[in-house]
């Protein structure tokens, strides 16, 4: 194993979030025990879910956010379609990453992207 980090997630509906974690390719790991729920997409990265207490996550108000790096972000984008917030495709920012952002269940900010200097590099 490597050393790693990885985000605790509360949640209002499991069931939901998880579902929303699957299209982005994320599938529950051996060891999830009832409502704590492990969930890798087989590149590194891990969210566990776990129930949120009842009142904290108000809708519009939800502090968390994720970062996804994964190279894949028009695939990724087109399983998601209108879904994307903005534009509504990925693109090239100022900070020097190709991505798009997503409202996940409980209004939690998910941006998925690669650094665009990887994708200008790897695409010759």
């Amino acid at each position: 194993m490597q050393p790693t980090l990885t985000a605790i997630l509360p949640c209002n509906d499991l069931d939901r979030t998880e579902a929303f974690f699957a299209r982005l390719g994320f599938k529950r790991e051996a060891g999830s025990l009832g409502d704590y729920r492990m969930l890798g997409d087989g590149f590194g990265g891990q969210v566990h879910l776990n129930p949120a207490v009842e009142g904290w996550l108000l809708p519009g108000r939800n502090p968390f956010g994720l970062y996804l790096y994964r190279e894949d972000v028009d695939e990724l984008a087109a399983v998601f379609g209108a879904e994307i917030l903005g534009s509504g495709d990925p693109s090239d920012k100022p900070w020097g990453m190709y991505e798009f952002a997503l409202n996940a269940p409980d209004d939690v900010l998910v941006r998925v992207g690669w650094p665009t200097r990887l994708r200008r590099s790897s695409r010759g």
